[in-house]
């Protein structure tokens, strides 16, 4: 615990011996399965999460039900939305949920809002977090509200192929619309016409990339 507290924090060589203690104390793993909450609305403050292994989606929800995906997570990367009863300035709610089969290091609310308060490096790391998280939403915001939909689709498939390394891609179209805010048929139409024009390729719950080339260009 104290190795990857130490690796993942930067205000870990700030903190006195007692305070270390004290962190690994209230830190502890959790595993997640695909498609599981890992934070919904309305519920108690979770913790800081530190991802170990995996992927989690960060998102909103309104009141149909309909998703905005705000950015997701990975490897190495810390969630401090998931503590936002300690920070007063953030007044939206906020949804969670692991990608696949996700690992993550949650440390507990009340020993980090302790910690805020009493050492500046810790503030500064948090505050820092949270402008980041912030500017990630902003530009998703940005994304759905002036970029056309084929050149997000056509974004969201060159992310995916670069991060998982493939040019088949497990995906539904579900789970597609779930991660653009949009509607699922809406992801089906733009699909079938990149089909049409031999961009992609697909079957029941996998899009294969077929021209890359092509897919890239469209994102520019």
């Amino acid at each position: 615990m104290r190795e990857l507290l130490k690796k993942n924090y930067g205000f870990w060589e700030k903190l006195n011996e007692q305070e270390k203690e004290i962190f690994c104390d209230h830190s502890y793993i959790q595993t997640y399965k695909k498609g599981e909450f890992v934070h919904a609305r309305n519920e108690e403050c979770l913790g800081i999460l530190l991802v170990l292994q995996g992927e989690i989606r960060v998102y909103i929800q309104s009141d149909e039900g309909k998703e905005v995906t705000l950015f997701r997570l990975g490897e190495g990367d810390v969630c401090t939305l998931s503590a936002s009863c300690i920070i007063k300035e953030i007044s939206f709610e906020i949804m969670i949920e692991s990608v696949g089969e996700t690992k993550l290091l949650i440390t507990a609310v009340c020993y980090m809002k302790k910690l805020m308060e009493e050492n500046l490096y810790v503030e500064n790391f948090m505050y820092k977090q949270i402008s980041e998280s912030f500017s990630d939403a902003m530009w998703a915001m940005s994304e759905i509200l002036f970029k056309s939909f084929d050149k997000r689709l056509a974004g969201f498939l060159e992310e995916e192929r670069l991060k998982t390394g493939k040019t088949v891609l497990s995906l539904t179209h579900d789970e597609i619309a779930r991660n653009m805010g949009s509607a699922r048929e809406v992801v089906s139409r733009m699909l079938k016409y990149f089909e049409k024009e031999g961009i992609v390729a697909l079957s029941r719950g996998t899009v294969t990339i077929v021209d890359q080339g092509r897919l890239r260009k469209m994102t520019a």
